[in-house]
């Protein structure tokens, strides 16, 4: 049985209006700092991205402290991210539909295939949620299929539910469900390009489709991104995870977080 989320249903400023930044178990902070690393997707999707920038933020992708699991870029920078992190093992992830989720299915599965063709090895998509507000929910999960089946077993999909646009429980919970019967390996909370970004609540109705196909013996991980900027704030999601599937459960193949800038704390605390 999955233990409980209830009372877990605020923003991450509420939880840690103090600024404090509260221990998991029995980890010091410098282990929660590499344990956070470990599952960091490092993300730059700036309009002004370019060449350099990308080199530099693969010069922090690993350090002596750590590497992180992901460098999430621009598709225009899948090969020089290659490139800059080879012999590295860290993963390419880039995106898809990004940021507006509007465009046509056809061009989004082929923008994804052309990204995994040019070396990514992991799709975050965006899902048409504004399809979803509208009443459609056919769109969606045929745009997920689609993706899903450009991934084939070459890449990972993780799908972006942009919940903060959702808006409900409800209809949150109902694009995680759309996602995963398209066959989504992860559903990622937010493009970080709307506001407003993700909050616990959010997360919990996502965790709630997630237990559900764990239950059904289908395994799919959990990504918050948009907005995770500090230590306390990643802590509070990773522990809202564990606190549903147990301590110790949150590992880079089941829960990421994307950042740009949560690098910073954590290896100004790593040394």
């Amino acid at each position: 049985m999955w233990a409980s989320s209830a009372g877990s249903a605020m923003s991450i400023d509420e939880t840690h209006s103090s600024g404090s930044r509260p221990q998991s178990g029995d980890l010091s902070e410098r282990d929660l700092a590499r344990r956070l690393l470990a599952m960091m997707d490092l993300t730059s999707l700036n309009e002004s991205d370019d060449t350099n920038s990308v080199r530099g933020l693969a010069s922090r992708a690993a350090t002596d402290s750590g590497r992180v699991a992901a460098l999430c870029i621009w598709p225009r920078f899948i090969a020089i991210a290659r490139t800059a992190l080879l012999g590295k093992s860290i993963a390419i992830a880039t995106v898809g539909n990004f940021p507006s989720g509007a465009r046509d299915l056809d061009s989004v599965a082929a923008e994804t295939a052309a990204s995994i063709a040019s070396g990514a090895d992991e799709v975050d998509v965006v899902f048409p949620y504004r399809a979803l507000l509208s009443g459609d929910a056919s769109t969606g999960l045929a745009l997920v299929r689609a993706c899903r089946a450009a991934c084939g077993e070459r890449a990972l999909l993780k799908v972006i539910l942009e919940c903060g646009q959702l808006g409900s429980a409800d209809l949150i919970r109902r694009a995680a469900e759309l996602a995963i019967e398209g066959g989504a390996h992860f559903l990622k909370t937010s493009t970080g390009k709307t506001t407003p970004g993700p909050t616990l609540q959010a997360a919990s109705a996502m965790l709630d489709a997630i237990a559900a196909a764990n239950a059904r013996g289908v395994k799919v991980g959990f990504k918050v991104s948009g907005g995770v900027g500090t230590i306390a704030q990643a802590q509070a999601y990773l522990e809202l995870y564990e606190r549903r599937f147990g301590v110790g459960s949150a590992t880079a193949a089941s829960f990421r977080i994307g950042s740009s800038t949560l690098i910073t704390p954590l290896l100004a605390l790593l040394g």
